[in-house]
Formats: C-alpha cells, sequence, structure tokens
C-alpha cells in the first residue's frame, strides 16, 4: 500500500504541533513591520507629548507581540483535516468557524510549498486548485511535508483512470 494510499484512512487529524512556533516566528515578523512603520510617525509628531507616544507605541507593541504569541496554539487547537476516498474536508476557525469539502472530482490542480521558514520545521503548505469559484483555491498550511506530499499524490488523478474516461493525460 502506497503512501498515498495510506493518508486516506478517514480520520479526522491535526496539523503538525511545529505550526505553533512557526505562526508564531511569522506572526513576530508581520507586526514588527507596522510596528517599525509607526515608530517613525512617534519620533516625527510634534502633539501630543513625547513620553505620551512613546507609552502608546509600547503599548501597541506589546498587545501585537502578545496577540501573535497566543494566537497560534488556539488556531492550531480549532483546525483539522480528514482525507477518505472522496476527497479533503478541511475544518478551521478559532471565532467563524469553516468546513471546507474538496472532492477529489473538483480538484485541477494541487501544489505543495515551503517557505524557508517552513523548511526549517519540515513543514509544507498543500495548495489544491478546484474546478468553481467558491473556495477555488483552498490552503492547508501546516503539515509536515512528506505527509503533504503523499495527500496531494492522493488527491491528484490517476492516469489510469484518465484513461479509462476517455480524457487525455
Amino acid at each position: 500500500m502506497s503512501d498515498a494510499e495510506l493518508v486516506a484512512d478517514g480520520v479526522d487529524h491535526s496539523l503538525d504541533p511545529r505550526v505553533i512556533p512557526l505562526q508564531r516566528i511569522s506572526g513576530a515578523l508581520v507586526f514588527a513591520l507596522p510596528a517599525l512603520g509607526s515608530l517613525v510617525f512617534v519620533v516625527m509628531a510634534d502633539d501630543p507629548p513625547a513620553w505620551l507616544r512613546v507609552a502608546v507605541w509600547l503599548t501597541f507593541v506589546a498587545i501585537t507581540q502578545w496577540h501573535a504569541y497566543r494566537w497560534p496554539p488556539r488556531a492550531y487547537a480549532h483546525t483539522s483535516y480528514r482525507v477518505d476516498e472522496q476527497g479533503i474536508e478541511i475544518r478551521k476557525g478559532v471565532h467563524w468557524r469553516v468546513v471546507i469539502n474538496v472532492p477529489k472530482s473538483r480538484v485541477q490542480h494541487i501544489d505543495v510549498s515551503q517557505g524557508p521558514v517552513e523548511r526549517k520545521y519540515g513543514l509544507g503548505t498543500l495548495v489544491i486548485y478546484t474546478a468553481g469559484t467558491d473556495h477555488a483555491k483552498v490552503e492547508l498550511e501546516g503539515l509536515e511535508h512528506g505527509r503533504a506530499l503523499s495527500i496531494r499524490e492522493h488527491l491528484l488523478p490517476r492516469p489510469e483512470l484518465l484513461a479509462e474516461s476517455g480524457d487525455a493525460v
């Protein structure tokens, strides 16, 4: 039995737990850019007094960094996926919950990507492009890279099935 067939177990799976530190790093970097940009205005402004501008800026930075640290475990706890013979189902969302079902028959193509930080943690992002307008691009971040490749292989149309249906390979 191939790895692609083993992933279609019909069981709900959590993301790889290494996604939590990865998202913490990404969040800290994303929030650092506006913080540095706003520092220019804090230094250049004339009103209100400097101590108040600095206090507001430090509060903003502290809240955003706290959020970047605290959010990833919550998002991790509310994200799961299930792969079966029909396709993949992704459940995510802390406040607004979303359930996305992608049947294999709607899959156009699939990418597995890795940024530099994802590569350091051995993780990847599965990107599924579907036929249709709603959820035409479905992303599942935080998968172990090998597992993402196995899911991709499972969801892609098999050449022998295409030949049977009369479609060109």
